[in-house]
């Protein structure tokens, strides 16, 4: 069974129709949902979830309650090692997700150091992420750490110097990284933008898909 970690800032507390026919394109697919369970972008996708009544969904928390599991799935809690708080502490749910999913989809407002920090987590086990750049409302297929780069290069003087003080970031983007097979979450089959081919259905491509810097993934 396939499973797609889906996460994303806490700002990001509304789905627009982009996000959601992409969700809905999972659903079709029965792929199994792996979420958060954090407000913002995690409750924001579990409300959606809820409403189509979809069942193939583990929402991680942290300790024994979860803060938001709107549709009571399974759940699965996580512990961290003693003496860990904050960001190390829920980081630690975040960084299990990642090891247990095939794929991510990120929902990130170029702010959130932490959703930042699952795209790295998962490109670090060679894993790729379509993430939703909030600012431009466009998505991007990232599969290796040139990818990421072409992203951060659209974030702001500020974030970049907190993302280097937090995550180490220079030394985390000269880490090399595999391709793998790609999965993308869009409607139309065989365009073309840019350069850049797009495919159908979110299956596995045997010929990995890139969508280069700059490029969205249009309906």
């Amino acid at each position: 069974m396939i499973k797609v970690f889906i996460g994303g800032s806490r700002a990001a507390s509304q789905l627009n129709k982009d996000l959601t026919q992409r969700i809905d394109n999972i659903l079709e697919k029965n792929y199994q949902i792996l979420i958060g369970d954090a407000n913002g972008a995690d409750k924001a996708v579990q409300k959606y979830l809820f409403e189509k009544d979809y069942k193939n969904v583990v929402v991680f928390c942290m300790g024994n309650q979860c803060r938001n599991n709107i549709g009571r799935w399974q759940s699965e809690h996580i512990h961290a090692a003693k003496g860990k708080n904050g960001f190390d502490y829920y980081s630690t749910k975040d960084l299990k997700m990642a090891m247990e999913s095939d794929y991510g989809f990120m929902i990130w407002d170029a702010i959130s150091k932490g959703t930042l920090n699952n795209i790295i987590n998962l490109l670090k086990i060679n894993k790729k992420t379509l993430v939703y750049f909030c600012p431009e409302e466009k998505f991007y297929d990232v599969r290796m750490f040139d990818d990421l780069k072409g992203i951060l290069s659209r974030c702001s003087k500020e974030s970049l110097e907190k993302f280097e003080k937090d995550l180490n970031l220079s030394e985390t983007l000269n880490t090399a990284s595999c391709v793998q097979p790609a999965l993308n979450f869009t409607h139309e089959e065989s365009m073309k933008s840019k350069g850049t081919e797009m495919l159908e259905e979110p299956v596995i491509d045997q010929h990995p898909v890139h969508i280069r810097e700059g490029a969205s993934l249009h309906q």
